[in-house]
């Protein structure tokens, strides 16, 4: 029966069911602490004063810092998919909609998703290394020994300062991304720009902006508290930090998707 073991053990079958069961694990250990942090957060929102200096500071990093490597994702994206899209519409016959398509996924998806990878690449990496290394050096220990709560003088400053600035990242960056497909689409296919910007409003609703700016609430909300949590339990010295902001950049990126897998079946289904 032990040699049964083993062998089994060191099968692909075990070792992949032992990755999953690990990642679940992980999945629901992490769950757990954003459930704690964040109920925590919403009782000091009630109970404290938020330093509007520090909220600046974070809306300045969160917002103002980002945008150069947002915008030319977002940019760089819309360049890709209109060079190959925009040419076959025209030889089909259907270069009148190709502002329309454009349109529609850079403001319901391309903007908002693009723009929350690079916030969470640059940004939420950046949140979780800070916390984290606060918390291996003692310093998150040595604010609770002078009675002050670290969550609300850690946590509400960059999670506030995420909510606020996003939704402001996505209405440049999705301008930004229209105005690529249009130089684009008039480069590869030869579509005026008329042509494109009159077809642009043929399909987008305000509906659509409405739920692009909802969507980068949650986004930044999440991207913000998700970095904060993961950077403040923390702990191992050096490793720990490396550890707290990888997971914090994987568990963003899932937040997000998830996010908006539930935005697109609840407002476009």
């Amino acid at each position: 029966m032990g040699l049964v073991s083993k062998y089994y053990k060191q099968s692909a079958t075990y070792k992949i069911f032992k990755g999953v069961s690990g990642l679940f694990v992980e999945f629901l250990d992490t769950l757990g602490k954003l459930s704690e942090t964040g109920y925590h957060l919403l009782i000091c929102l009630f109970k404290y004063k938020i330093d509007k200096k520090e909220l600046l500071e974070q809306c300045e990093r969160f917002g103002v810092s980002s945008l150069p490597i947002t915008l030319s994702i977002v940019a760089m994206t819309s360049v890709i998919i209109a060079s190959q899209v925009a040419l076959e519409m025209v030889k089909q016959g259907g270069g009148n909609f190709i502002g329309m398509m454009m349109t529609i996924l850079i403001v319901r998806e391309l903007a908002v998703i693009m723009s929350g990878f690079a916030i969470i690449s640059m940004i939420g990496s950046s949140l979780a290394s800070e916390i984290a290394t606060m918390r291996v050096t003692e310093q998150i220990d040595a604010i609770k020994v002078l009675k002050v709560d670290p969550i609300a003088h850690l946590f509400i400053p960059r999670v506030l300062s995420g909510i606020i600035m996003m939704p402001f990242v996505t209405i440049i960056a999705s301008m930004v991304g229209v105005l690529a497909g249009a130089i684009t689409s008039d480069v590869f296919a030869g579509l005026s720009y008329r042509a494109y910007f009159d077809s642009a409003w043929l399909g987008v609703y305000m509906k659509d902006l409405w739920v692009s700016l909802l969507k980068a609430v949650f986004f930044g909300g999440t991207i913000a508290l998700i970095s904060c949590t993961c950077g403040y339990f923390a702990s191992g010295g050096a490793k720990g930090v490396g550890l707290a902001t990888t997971k914090a950049v994987v568990w963003s990126f899932v937040a997000i998707v998830i996010w908006d897998m539930l935005f697109a079946i609840a407002f476009f289904f």
